[in-house]
């Protein structure tokens, strides 16, 4: 990824997470966290990853399920308070690393229990 496409993803992380804590008034959508953008290079396609507080798959699944359906409002928004020529399609992802990371981690606190 381009330094431009690097800024832009950053940007579109800080106005997609106050966009959904201000602006979007679906309660599926209040228990995301956006924790990265990827952007083309060609600025066409975004795709976000959110985490959500818990493990429960059917929270993720609601929550998935409102974003998809805010994804338009929030393309919409983003539009309007960044600079671009064309506005990228935004599409939304869950983020495992932190469930991978967090387990990752209770298994290496459970190998030091054990010596």
């Amino acid at each position: 990824m381009n330094i431009r496409a690097q800024r832009v993803a950053e940007q579109m992380r800080k106005e997609i997470t106050d966009i959904l804590l201000r602006e979007v008034s679906d309660p599926r959508t209040k228990n995301a966290t956006i924790t990265s953008v990827d952007v083309t290079g060609d600025l066409q396609q975004a795709t976000a990853y959110y985490t959500v507080l818990g493990d429960d798959a059917e929270v993720k699944a609601e929550t998935q399920a409102g974003l998809d359906k805010a994804s338009g409002f929030i393309r919409r928004e983003i539009g309007s308070r960044i600079r671009l020529r064309k506005t990228p399609e935004l599409s939304f992802e869950y983020d495992s690393s932190v469930a991978y990371g967090s387990h990752i981690d209770s298994l290496i606190r459970d190998l030091n229990k054990d010596e």
